[in-house]
């Protein structure tokens, strides 16, 4: 399911002189991600055959690389609340190719993606590498994917997911699909996971558009990313992480997703922006 919308996305054009910061910008990105790509892959070398699947060093290179390609997009962070210490998994909603550097730069996770994304050129590389889970989004896959979860948890990973299925125009948030909640359900979990809902809101630069930064339905990928490194003006993200959720508290998965939503919602409401100032 790919979500869209009545009014089409900003049109993309590029401000006058904007070349040299797009050139020099994208210069940079490609150094911090595939330099970044290149020492993890080193690092595992020597973490894989001592941890296994456990990976106690390589996530603090990704967050450091988010955090860095974050500054590089003049995207200012902004985070309340804190990750929680307990087992799980954290869900949040879905705006933007841009929430994978927002949610590593402010928590060292592990995502959960559909399958498709593993095939993705360049994407798809580097998602491999930071320990992406690939799923399928099918009631025959359900019980390979709950042994893969259960996998991964015990490992100490914190799982991130988004239960919206697609992204939005970084405007709403949509309504949460339940099927991966099953998957912490199971007797050997459900007593000790805890599931943390995190909020996520974009605000525009200054005088633009204020879906800016989201990116959904059919959009191509590249002229929003040239939008992106021409902007200026900075503009600004706000992560709410809530209090976790035990699993164990809830009666189904049905009802640990409305749970989740409900908290995203309310934190999506009131991530006021950092500034009103303008530019």
């Amino acid at each position: 399911m790919t979500w869209t919308s009545e009014q089409p996305p900003p049109s993309v054009t590029l401000p006058r002189g904007a070349w040299p910061r797009v050139l020099w910008r994208g210069a940079l990105l490609l150094l911090l991600i595939f330099g970044g790509l290149v020492m993890k892959l080193l690092l595992r070398v020597l973490e894989r055959p001592v941890f296994g699947l456990r990976r106690p060093v390589t996530p603090y290179l990704t967050q450091a690389v988010c955090r860095a390609v974050l500054c590089v997009l003049g995207l200012r962070l902004r985070v309340e609340g804190r990750v929680m210490e307990a087992r799980g998994a954290l869900v949040a909603n879905h705006a933007s190719w841009l929430d994978i550097f927002v949610l590593n730069a402010a928590a060292r996770v592990f995502f959960v993606s559909k399958a498709e994304v593993a095939d993705w050129p360049v994407i798809g590389r580097l998602a491999r590498a930071t320990g992406t889970v690939f799923i399928r989004r099918h009631k025959l896959d359900a019980a390979r994917q709950k042994l893969i979860f259960e996998a991964r948890l015990r490992a100490g990973h914190r799982l991130l997911f988004f239960p919206e299925g697609t992204s939005s125009d970084s405007l709403r948030v949509l309504p949460f699909k339940s099927t991966l909640f099953a998957a912490f359900f199971t007797p050997e979990l459900q007593d000790f996971l805890h599931i943390q809902p995190v909020s996520l809101r974009y605000h525009a630069p200054w005088g633009r558009d204020p879906r800016f930064y989201g990116w959904w339905g059919d959009m191509d990928f590249a002229p929003h990313l040239l939008r992106v490194l021409a902007e200026k003006a900075s503009g600004e993200v706000a992560l709410v992480f809530h209090p976790p959720i035990a699993v164990a508290h809830c009666a189904d998965r049905k009802a640990l997703a409305k749970a989740c939503e409900a908290c995203v919602r309310e934190g999506f409401a009131a991530a006021a922006p950092l500034s009103a100032a303008g530019p």
